[in-house]
Parts: structure tokens; C-alpha cells; sequence
């Protein structure tokens, strides 16, 4: 199944997988696109609603439940969700989940290249077939982009003085998860990522100057 559904999108593009990892990437990007505005609408509500919530928090801090409906009768009230936030992350779980089982299947990209690295191969395995210093190797600059999209993204996250002091720390370092994992997995697998980051940080860019 996953070799023919591989194909009928390699055939759309052109027979060039590489083209249809891009447009897969970016029709997943748009289909989560609804649920990215709401997120951005969610935390603009968070932010102002900020004194309310700490508020809540030190009056019924010692009975969850309470709190937990004074919460979320509070969100409901802007016509939101507290769980709106991470809705965009898990509806996009099963087309990560795709997209790694298409670039680890054993047949599904084979014979398929980008500047000569065969996109289903580790930067590892490109460096030993073809040596360090190689055109095939270059294409790997997928792995930079990641790590300079990762600092614009690092840059644009706004931590609360709420939240623990551990997580205020691990936070700014998330977005660079990005970058070593595609290290360790298929280019297939990178260059869908390089996508739909450089696509979030755009989306997150352009949502907060509509808001300003």
C-alpha cells in the first residue's frame, strides 16, 4: 500500500519524488492551517487573559477540580479552548507518522535521488557511500536551514514567569530537535521537515503582524 501511494504521488509530480515531498508537506500545512489560526487566537487569549488565570490558580490552587472548570468555563467564555494550543501538534502526528514510514520503506523511494543522495538514506549513509567532502553530501544543507529556522523560532517563543524554571530553560531548545533528527533520519524525512518549519515559522510570522 505505502509503495502505491507513493507512486500515485511521485506519478502527480512529475516523477520527481523529491517535488512531491514538498507538495505533500505543503497540503498538510495547509490542511492544518484552520487549526494554526486558532491556536495563535488561543494564545493571544492566554496572554490576556494572564492576571485572570494566575488569579484562579492562588485561589483554588488546592482543589484541581474547581479549578480545572473555573478554567475552563473562563476559555469558554472567549469562545475557546485551553487544549486548542496543542491541537495543530497531535492532528499533525499521523502525517509525520506517514511521512517516516514512506522514507524508512525499503522500496517506496528507491531509485529516487536529490543532487545524487538517495532520499532514503541517512546523512551517515550518504557520507560513507559517497565520502565527506561530495556533491550528494551537500544537499544536507537541509540540516542548516533547519538549524537557522530553529533560531528564528527559538527567538519568537514567549516563556511566562508561571511556568517551572526547568521548562522556562528546555523551551527555547525544542525547535533544534528539528535539525538532529534529521540527522539521524531519512533525507526524505528532512526535507519534509525543512518544509513544514520554514511554513510554521512564516505562518507564526505573518499571524503575529495580522495581530499587532
Amino acid at each position: 500500500m505505502i509503495d502505491s501511494l507513493v507512486t500515485f504521488v511521485i506519478d502527480v509530480s512529475g516523477g520527481y519524488a523529491a517535488l512531491a515531498i514538498v507538495l505533500f508537506t505543503l497540503a498538510v500545512r495547509l490542511v492544518l492551517l484552520p487549526l494554526n489560526v486558532r491556536q495563535a487566537r488561543t494564545n493571544r487569549v492566554r496572554q490576556r487573559l494572564a492576571p485572570e488565570l494566575r488569579e484562579l490558580r492562588e485561589r483554588h490552587g488546592r482543589d484541581p477540580e474547581r479549578l480545572s472548570k473555573e478554567l475552563t468555563a473562563l476559555y469558554a467564555r472567549e469562545g475557546t479552548s485551553p487544549f486548542a494550543g496543542i491541537l495543530p501538534m497531535l492532528a499533525q502526528l499521523p502525517f509525520m507518522w506517514l511521512m517516516f514510514r514512506v522514507a524508512t520503506h525499503p522500496t517506496a523511494l528507491a531509485g529516487h535521488t536529490l543532487l545524487g543522495a538517495p532520499l532514503g538514506q541517512q546523512f551517515a549513509g550518504v557520507v560513507a557511500n559517497f565520502g565527506l567532502i561530495s556533491w550528494p553530501v551537500s544537499v544536507f544543507v537541509v540540516i542548516a536551514g533547519l538549524v537557522l529556522l530553529a533560531w528564528l523560532s527559538a527567538r519568537s517563543i514567549k516563556v511566562s514567569e508561571e511556568q517551572p524554571e526547568l521548562l522556562r530553560k528546555v523551551m527555547p531548545l525544542l525547535p533544534y530537535g528539528t535539525a538532529l533528527a534529521a540527522l539521524v533520519l531519512p533525507l526524505a524525512a528532512g526535507l519534509y521537515l525543512l518544509v513544514s518549519t520554514a511554513w510554521a515559522v512564516t505562518e507564526r510570522a505573518v499571524l503575529a503582524a495580522r495581530t499587532a
